[in-house]
């Protein structure tokens, strides 16, 4: 079990040294800001959508934790393709992941990736950390980019 927790961590701190799809998108179709101030996070989700609401790009920027970062990045990756319906689906089933329900509805989704931060659910405070990048692009997508926070 050693093993394999350490190798969630390598993941993690791969993510956090080298962000994927860090940086502000030009002419995104959506965006959100979301602020953690318990742990000092603070990221913008940038997305845009085509003509059938498939998600062609997704980035983010900002600063923060560890944890916050590997996710946003590891989120960027995921969502990049998915269609509206699919990135509710993985929004839901790594929300469960992290806060230790029992995600429901996972059949055709790919939680590999998202696995690597599984362990914040024994952490409360750490599940904000986590999850703020996903409560962001929740807003950007269904809100109209209302700043999202933690508490």
């Amino acid at each position: 079990m050693s093993d394999l927790r350490d190798l969630y961590q390598e993941v993690i701190f791969d993510h956090n040294r080298n962000p994927r799809n860090f940086g502000k998108l030009d002419q995104p179709t959506h965006q959100a800001q979301g602020v953690n101030p318990l742990c000092g996070d603070e990221l913008a989700v940038y997305l845009s959508l085509d003509e059938n609401e498939r998600i062609t790009a997704v980035h983010f920027e900002g600063r923060g934790c560890a944890i916050s970062t590997a996710s946003a990045s590891i989120m960027t990756e995921t969502l990049k393709g998915l269609s509206l319906e699919q990135a509710d689906s993985y929004f839901r089933a790594f929300h469960a992941m992290a806060t230790g329900e029992t995600p429901t509805q996972t059949a055709g989704l790919d939680l590999s990736k998202l696995e690597v931060l599984s362990g914040v659910r024994d952490y409360p405070a750490r599940v904000k950390c986590a999850t703020l990048a996903w409560h962001t692009m929740q807003s950007a997508l269904h809100s109209h980019g209302e700043q999202v926070t933690t508490e």
